[in-house]
């Protein structure tokens, strides 16, 4: 897998998010170790990452930002494929 190879990239580019207009929290995430039975473990080269801003605006502009487009040229040959849900407190 890429997963070392778009982790490297990943926290290249966090900084840049993190000083983002609306940002709150941005970071990937992996499978944590664990004995809990219910684990659903989302796999070796899976990693998810943890979003939230504070408006849906601040995302859709995180989205287009010039640091993000130059990212996802830099990871693509990483990415298999990607889900996106945009949640709200329930």
């Amino acid at each position: 897998g890429q997963r070392a190879a778009f982790l490297q990239e990943f926290h290249q580019v966090m900084p840049k998010v993190h000083q983002e207009q609306g940002c709150i929290e941005y970071g990937p995430t992996v499978d944590a170790a664990s004995d809990i039975g219910v684990q659903a473990r989302v796999g070796d080269d899976t990693v998810v990452i943890i979003e939230k801003w504070e408006s849906l605006a601040a995302l859709e502009a995180h989205l287009t930002a010039p640091h993000m487009l130059e990212y996802r040229q830099k990871v693509k040959d990483f990415v298999n494929g990607s889900t996106i849900h945009i949640l709200q407190p329930a």
